[in-house]
């Protein structure tokens, strides 16, 4: 799968994701192999036209191979995707701690439900505001600071349009809808800082959306709950 390095997904920073990247490689190596077949058929076709012609070879072979090489193919894309579904549903358990999220035109609003008080608003710092080593458009104001190794809710709506929490590098995607919520389980085995944004075209200030999850110890989450909340 190395040679695909480029064209890789985003820094896997938890397992699922891992899977996902490995299951993007796998596919990129299937569609390389039916691209040299498809050529290689082509090519030999193109060479021995006026042979096959004049001699009147006919073509049952190349049928079957044509019905059964792109079965073969679906098949080994169905068990690895298959056994990807599987592991997500097994995610969707019993939750520990409930955080909703909620877009609006352009910033994003948490709310932890079991933490009484602690809800705010996540707005994109300006350029002005950034510090040393802060990525440019990434960065906000108020990052959403979450325990590791705990399994936790996400509730996700809008305030009025449609728009889309998204976390590349932890394979997330969910739209956030007015009226609807949408519910997703996960557990983040990796401290650290992981961005994204909003992967659904909202209006004029869509690009300005960030998200920042900051995945830290369950000692670190609750002194950040303690110092919030005084």
């Amino acid at each position: 799968m190395n040679y695909f390095q480029g064209y890789n997904l985003n820094f896997a920073g938890s397992l699922f994701m891992s899977y996902m990247d490995w299951f993007h490689g796998f596919n990129c190596s299937l569609l390389l192999g039916v691209l040299v077949f498809v050529s290689f058929s082509f090519l030999l076709l193109m060479s021995g036209v006026f042979y096959f012609k004049y001699k009147k070879v006919e073509y049952q072979f190349g049928e079957l191979l044509c019905s059964i090489f792109p079965t073969l193919i679906l098949l080994m894309q169905m068990i690895p995707s298959l056994s990807i579904l599987y592991y997500y549903g097994l995610m969707d358990l019993d939750s520990n701690l409930t955080v909703k999220v909620v877009g609006h035109q352009w910033y994003w609003s948490y709310e932890f439900s079991d933490v009484p008080g602690l809800e705010f608003d996540s707005y994109m710092k300006t350029s002005d505001l950034l510090n040393l080593g802060e990525p440019r458009l990434l960065e906000v104001d108020n990052r959403c600071i979450l325990p590791e190794n705990t399994s936790i809710r996400f509730c996700i709506t809008s305030a009025d349009v449609i728009h889309s929490w998204a976390l590349s590098s932890m394979a997330i995607k969910l739209d956030a809808m007015s009226g609807i919520l949408s519910i997703l389980c996960y557990s983040f085995p990796t401290v650290g800082i992981f961005y994204g944004q909003c992967s659904e075209i909202c209006g004029a200030n869509h690009s300005f959306m960030p998200i920042v999850v900051e995945v830290s110890l369950l000692s670190g989450f609750k002194n950040w709950c303690n110092l919030f909340l005084d």
